[in-house]
């Protein structure tokens, strides 16, 4: 990466001048680099020489001029300048720019890889809605942003797994399946109403009216306790088929499906239980087990007492979260477990924390995102309620309306702590307003300018040729999807690259092709012309991708 570059020759200019004596012999920081937002500023610009001011006892500017002095030369740069208050500002040589169109070209889909993650081990986990229900729209959102982090680093140098951990046991799907045999029964005339705490969606209805098809009368004879098992049973394996399927059309493929039910078959809740309660952190009393997160004191998590064994013996939610997470972290070994959950998970994070401090686990290994809700709209109007259940906004049925494609970006398109608006409208629209049309059109433009080219090759395109104002600019701005894939790898934010793509897009349709014509009857300039698109394709094409979102030749 360019700035990358950029601190490696500051460091090697402070070194010389330390060895002139014109630096004392500190400690010299690494250098921060940023992009102005003036572009009359340069290209990149670092505040280096205000970090060393204190340490070093100097004027800033005089750093400055110290440092731009013993850079080691280099063509990457037309210009190197100091400005107040101890600024460095670096602008890029125009001849080295279009030389970045070769490399960019000769590398292709690989354009973009990091070595940032150097092989870690990162598992991503996301949705895990129980099944007790279809995904909604909401799920949608954890979904995309997911599969996007994945994506992300593992083009930073990671080695990445999705997970899907189900939600297999419990009071949930105890609730679920009695609701589902008292629907079951009432579909043949039988009253049995549907228990307070159960599901009261009409979605329900519909799943025991395929059972019902599906299965006959049969499950009316045997004792009710015995038919709601078995029809849970069957209802859960249904919709954890269905969220396979929908999430699938959404272009997302897990690599693991993990089963609750399976950590405690494996006895592996009452194994972890045991660790707490010899490390200190199990206390019995009300006739209950709990986890004392307060006897952590200071430590990073939850300062209140949670339930682990309620007093009927049955242990809670809480309990099975701890050993999944003591799972992956120890048993399974990942470097790095991120969990991606809905907004109304926001108050489990602290006592997740602590529960893994207790267990002797770095928290910093257990990164949690926490999305915030969506509201969908078609234009100015909430949509409150779906028309097929009456209760709820299914994925399903957004895919149907917008397509994966536009479904994905416009997840994406907000930061995850971000509350955000949904319009539906908007993302079915074919026109330049709807961002994913508008990006994916661009990168359509850019295999029609290959295609309308015909045989002429643009392998031999001189890129000596690439002067123009916007071509430059095509340029510079290709060259920060490294940076972009970085901050966004950095800090687990997967926004980053839709607002890139956007930008992306802009510039190769609002400056170059707009001022630039690509074919014409200079052949050496249309040939370096055509080097550039392909270029431009191949950075458009992964960012694409990288959202999970398609890179049509034509639209």
């Amino acid at each position: 990466m360019v700035k990358d570059e950029i601190v490696q020759l500051l460091t090697a200019a402070g070194a010389s001048a330390q060895g002139k004596g014109l630096l004392p012999p500190l400690t010299l920081p690494e250098a921060p680099i940023e992009r102005p937002a003036n572009p009359a500023h340069g290209d990149y610009a670092s505040s280096l020489p205000l970090k060393l001011a204190r340490a070093a006892r100097m004027n800033p500017m005089q750093i400055a001029r110290v440092l731009v002095g013993e850079l080691p030369s280099s063509a990457m740069f037309a210009r190197v300048e100091t400005a107040p208050p101890g600024f460095i500002n670096f602008s890029l040589g125009p001849a080295w720019l279009a030389e970045q169109v070769n490399a960019i070209v000769a590398v292709g889909p690989d354009f973009g890889h990091i070595p940032l993650g150097r092989g870690e081990r990162v598992q991503v986990e996301f949705v895990s809605a129980n099944p007790t229900g279809p995904l909604t729209a909401a799920s949608g959102r954890g979904g995309a942003l997911g599969d996007c982090l994945a994506r992300i680093l593992q083009l930073a140098g990671y080695r990445t797994s999705r997970e899907y951990y189900v939600n297999d046991t419990g009071a949930q799907l105890e609730a679920f399946s009695q609701t589902l045999y008292a629907r079951y029964a009432q579909l043949l005339g039988r009253d049995v109403p549907v228990p307070a705490h159960g599901y009261h969606g009409s979605y329900m209805i519909d799943l025991a009216r395929e059972i019902l098809a599906a299965e006959g009368e049969r499950y009316l004879s045997l004792p009710p306790e015995q038919a709601a098992a078995e029809l849970g049973r069957i209802g859960r394996d249904r919709l954890i088929a269905d969220a396979r399927a929908t999430l699938a059309d959404m272009g997302i493929v897990y690599d693991c499906w993990f089963s609750e039910q399976s950590l405690y078959d494996s006895s592996l809740v009452a194994r972890v239980l045991d660790l707490l309660r010899q490390s200190g952190y199990v206390e019995d009393r009300e006739g209950a087990v709990w986890f004392t997160s307060s006897a952590l004191g200071e430590s990073p998590g939850d300062q209140k007492d949670n339930v682990l064994v309620r007093s009927n013996g049955i242990p809670t939610y809480f309990a099975s979260d701890i050993a999944y997470h003591y799972d992956k972290l120890v048993i399974r070994g990942f470097d790095r477990v991120i969990d991606i959950w809905g907004a109304d998970h926001q108050g489990h994070v602290p006592r997740m924390k602590a529960a893994i401090t207790a267990l002797g686990i770095d928290p910093d290994r257990l990164p949690i995102i926490i999305h915030q809700m969506i509201t969908l709209r078609r234009g100015e109007e909430i949509v409150r309620m779906s028309k097929r259940t009456g209760d709820i906004v299914t994925l399903r049925e957004v895919l149907d309306e917008v397509g994966a494609d536009a479904a994905r970006f416009f997840f994406l398109s907000r930061s995850a702590d971000a509350h955000m608006d949904f319009d539906l409208d908007l993302a079915a629209r074919q026109s330049k307003e709807n961002p994913v049309y508008y990006v994916q059109y661009a990168h359509a433009r850019t295999a029609s300018i290959l295609r309308n080219a015909g045989p002429l090759d643009d392998g031999s395109g001189d890129v000596s040729l690439l002067r123009h104002d916007a071509e430059l600019a095509l340029i510079k701005k290709m060259l920060q999807f490294p940076e972009v894939v970085e901050l966004a790898a950095r800090n687990d934010e997967p926004h980053h690259i839709p607002h890139y793509a956007l930008e992306l897009a802009s510039v190769f349709q609002q400056e170059f092709y707009e001022h630039c014509r690509v074919l014409s009857d200079d052949e050496a300039q249309t040939r370096a012309r055509l080097k550039l698109v392909r270029a431009a394709k191949a950075v458009l094409g992964n960012t694409l991708r990288l959202m999970g979102i398609g890179a049509p030749e034509q639209m």
